[in-house]
């Protein structure tokens, strides 16, 4: 079938895709994010120098090394790197994205094959997402909808039948055969049987193949809102719009929302050129996927090395960015962990096969951007070490009684002070503009997850990529989110676990006495550095004690504070995990057809009095900043 422009009618809706999502004034306000980073880490920079320049300075004086100070600031720095490396590669390209919302009308539509991949999801779940696929504004001779089970229920089989003979006639079923001994590939192997089954189907295969997860219903013009794109760009061989949620609990407290990264991420490498295939909810041409021999195999993020490969020999890829589908997050700290580390293996699985996208016949003819972008992530994932390591440095060095902040006099300490306050201000303004596209709370939720998520992370990365099986290493498998049965059943007050299992599976089972170790470690450095400071020179003065207690435990942000407030997270949420209600609850359904969509009210997170107490922590580190701030000018 012939896809030139002129084929079809595409009408533009709008300038802007997202303008439902981004207000005129948060388009303006957002603008304002790049001069705020750059003027943030140039402060940044000068107080690193200034302490690396002091921290000398007070060993010349004192004539001794401060090694600890030196690890202190070593692992700063590299903690750093990445964090730069993610505000810096795109910054000229914020508020410069144009794409605009478009959509194709009439009748005559490019041909769709719709594949909704599940393993073991519940058979109600799975067919909600089939029969809102069928029930898409689209001719309905024009796409087909096939579930492709890899679980094999027979009990999803017969239902699927059912519901095509009553309702949709383009909904199949199939399921592959599987042997012992034979690589199936899990998800990748399960789309590539989808391509063959398609094929085999009355008509061949289409031109377009969208794919679906088992839990992510989509919006009624999904399909013609996406392929628009491609139709305007031959080049463009992959549009994909953002995965969004009805189930999220009050104050998200495990941050499984996505909204950081396909608010303010996404559209961003989308103006770069980077748009990635995020997992569910894309259209792809099959000429393109034939081009690079399917979806590739040997990675558990089957998603975003299939995008990289199209990028890799000189596809364009889009990222739509609307509200085109909703599915469900896990529902258990287990199996959202078991998700997350997932994606982080896959994400360093991907770039060791595309070697870190710098060079190599898969990444041939990326661009500039998408080589970094692809490099910067892959850091990202492989530095969650570093991470770890960084929140050990300051309670080390107050236990083993070495000093944070070395200094040789009070004027260095006054300068540390003001530059450091300076560098906080315009931290915290720079937070609030760059997280408009996703919303401040969702910043902040997300801020605070990456700290207690890096030792999973860590652990999941050192074991996959760095341990022989002789010492716990071990190979990642996947497992689909939706199939992982909630067994304390958390989210629910009525059928809840009692509190000693609770805590028990959070703890042992879900390996959270790291994240009590290491707390208790912070609370015993803390008060045995403390008072070791104050007792070691009875003779101080009040200045001189004060000055000493905020040079150790007391020298802002109070990291080793933050660092034991994120770790309490996942415990806070086994002793008081959110209350759910159950997903029939947040849906309207059609009672003729059994069409399912999510309410509007369950489609926002709604906050609660933990986002607020958080947001008291940061104002209180505010004043705090600004009280020292403020003394350091009578300080002589």
């Amino acid at each position: 079938m012939s896809e030139r422009d002129d084929d079809y009618s595409i009408m533009r809706v709008a300038k802007h895709d997202d303008i439902e999502l981004m207000s005129p004034w948060k388009r303006w306000a957002y603008r304002l994010s790049a001069p705020f980073v750059i003027l943030t880490i140039g402060v940044q920079f000068i107080y690193f120098v200034l302490r690396i320049l002091y921290t000398r300075s007070a060993e010349i004086q004192a004539q001794q090394t401060y090694w600890m100070a030196w690890a202190f600031i070593v692992i700063e720095i590299i903690v750093l790197i990445p964090m730069l490396l993610h505000r810096l590669w795109g910054l000229h390209a914020i508020g410069m994205r144009r794409r605009p919302k478009l959509r194709i009308i009439g009748d005559q539509v490019p041909s769709v094959d719709v594949i909704i991949t599940c393993c073991g999801e519940d058979d109600d779940l799975v067919l909600d997402t089939a029969k809102a696929a069928c029930n898409i504004d689209y001719p309905r001779s024009r796409f087909r909808v096939i579930i492709c089970d890899d679980g094999n229920s027979a009990t999803l089989c017969e239902k699927t039948e059912r519901t095509a003979v009553e309702h949709f006639d383009n909904l199949y079923y199939r399921s592959r055969p599987k042997y012992p001994g034979v690589p199936h590939h899990f998800k990748a192997g399960n789309l590539n049987y989808a391509l063959d089954e398609t094929a085999s189907l009355p008509g061949g295969g289409a031109n377009f193949f969208a794919a679906l997860d088992a839990d992510m219903i989509p919006e009624r013009d999904w399909l013609r809102a996406l392929i628009p794109h491609m139709l305007q760009d031959p080049k463009c061989c992959m549009t994909c719009p953002p995965q969004l949620f009805y189930n999220v609990p009050k104050d998200d407290p495990l941050c499984q929302s996505l909204d950081l990264f396909v608010h303010v991420s996404e559209p961003m490498k989308d103006t770069l050129g980077v748009a990635w295939c995020t997992g569910s909810g894309y259209i792809m041409r099959r000429a393109a996927l034939e081009s690079i021999g399917r979806f590739p195999t040997g990675s558990l993020a089957e998603d975003v090395c299939t995008s990289s490969m199209l990028l890799g020999v000189g596809w364009n890829t889009a990222f739509v960015h609307e509200s085109l589908q909703y599915g469900t997050v896990p529902d258990s700290l287990s199996s959202h962990l078991k998700q997350r580390t997932r994606w982080t293996i896959g994400t360093v699985q991907t770039s060791v096969k595309l070697r870190f996208c710098l060079w190599g016949p898969l990444v041939k003819r990326m661009t500039f951007y998408q080589r970094l972008c692809g490099f910067v992530y892959t850091i990202a994932s492989l530095l969650t070490v570093a991470l770890v390591a960084s929140m050990f440095t300051s309670p080390v060095v107050l236990i083993s009684g070495g000093n944070l902040v070395p200094f040789s006099n009070y004027t260095q300490l006054k300068w540390l002070i003001r530059v450091w306050f300076a560098s906080h201000v315009l931290n915290r303004w720079n937070e609030v503009v760059t997280y408009l596209p996703s919303g401040y709370f969702t910043g902040q939720r997300e801020a605070r997850a990456v700290l207690w998520m890096a030792i999973f992370q860590s652990i999941s990365v050192i074991r996959t990529f760095c341990l022989p099986s002789w010492l716990g290493g071990k190979i990642a498998v996947f497992t689909s989110s939706g199939s992982q049965k909630a067994e304390l059943d958390e989210r629910d007050p009525a059928r809840r676990a009692p509190l000693w299992r609770r805590l028990k599976v959070t703890i042992w089972d879900c390996q959270c006495y790291l994240h009590l170790v290491y707390m208790l470690f912070v609370l015993v450095a803390v008060v045995l550095g403390t008072y070791w400071n104050i007792t070691r020179n009875p003779s101080h003065s009040t200045k001189d004690l004060l000055i000493v207690i905020l040079t150790h435990a007391g020298w802002p942000p109070i990291l080793w504070l933050s660092c034991l407030l994120s770790c309490w997270t996942p415990i806070a949420y086994a002793i008081a995990p959110p209350d759910c209600p159950d997903r029939e609850e947040l849906l309207d359904r059609d009672d003729k057809t059994g069409v399912a969509y999510p309410k509007e009210e369950s489609k926002v997170i709604q906050t609660g009095w933990i986002t607020w107490a958080h947001e008291v922590w940061y104002s209180l580190l505010s004043v705090y900043t600004f009280v020292i701030f403020a003394l350091s000018f009578y300080i002589e």
